[in-house]
């Protein structure tokens, strides 16, 4: 029986607030975190990521008080990135009220710290998070033709984006969080190349992410290869029966959905 797509809405928070912009650039605010959940949870939403989107690039630790207060709202997975260093990070997370948490930075630096999170707390609490763009004019290329950036995407790194994710997936991560830094906010659809190319190089589940502007976008992910599909402008800012639009077109597209 095939495993059913889940719909995932994401919290991009920034200084309690969450926020949303165009490429990772131009946030503005999108309401209280907390109301948020809420209402996702209400709507159908399979499960919900939070990701604190300054953490990194502010060298901070993921706004815990948060995390816990949306938590309490929400009776979905709840998985939460920005921030994650280590071990101490995932369990204060964890102990927080989260059910996963989403690194990034910190392993592109230290790639060992996969495996110390998962030896500690097991793969299905940990997701790879793939911040990746297209190589740009001038920058070093990679053989896929894509790369991994780190702080929020706002740095380079020249580590091809399909060799990482495959690293990362041999290490023992549970999920990878692929999300286009070229897409982003852009509600064009998702980067069903960079969809392809990750699909192709591991087995395990991938949430695509980066482009969403309306429902029909949301199959052909799925078709490239995604096992959920995650998304924040269009649930933000649409209409309050965006879920179950997303899911029927899902479903209409011949795939099964929760």
């Amino acid at each position: 029986m095939a495993v059913a797509v889940r719909v995932i809405p994401c919290l991009d928070v920034d200084a309690g607030r969450v926020v949303k912009g165009i490429n990772f650039e131009g946030l503005r605010d999108a309401g209280d975190p907390v109301e948020l959940a809420h209402r996702y949870d209400n709507a159908g939403a399979d499960e919900l990521t939070f990701l604190d989107v300054t953490a990194s690039s502010g060298n901070r630790e993921t706004t815990f008080d948060v995390v816990r207060r949306t938590a309490e709202e929400v009776f979905i997975p709840l998985t939460v990135g920005g921030g994650v260093r280590g071990v101490a990070e995932v369990d204060k997370l964890l102990r927080f009220g989260a059910d996963k948490a989403s690194i990034n930075t910190a392993a592109v630096a230290r790639p060992d710290v996969i495996d110390e999170i998962t030896r500690h707390f097991g793969s299905q609490v940990l997701v790879l998070s793939v911040d990746a763009r297209r190589v740009r004019a001038g920058s070093q290329p990679t053989p896929s033709g894509f790369e991994v950036t780190t702080h929020g995407g706002r740095q380079g790194t020249g580590i091809d984006a399909i060799a990482w994710a495959k690293e990362a997936a041999d290490r023992g991560v549970g999920e990878i969080l692929l999300n286009s830094i070229d897409a982003d906010g852009t509600k064009d659809g998702f980067d069903l190349e960079l969809i392809r190319l990750v699909r192709s190089a591991v087995k395990v589940p991938i949430i695509a992410s980066g482009g969403a502007g309306e429902p029909a976008h949301f199959p052909p992910a799925v078709q490239a290869g995604a096992d959920a599909v995650l998304a924040a402008s269009i649930f933000h800012w649409g209409p309050d029966d965006m879920m179950s639009q997303v899911k029927t077109a899902i479903r209409d597209a011949g795939f099964e959905v929760r």
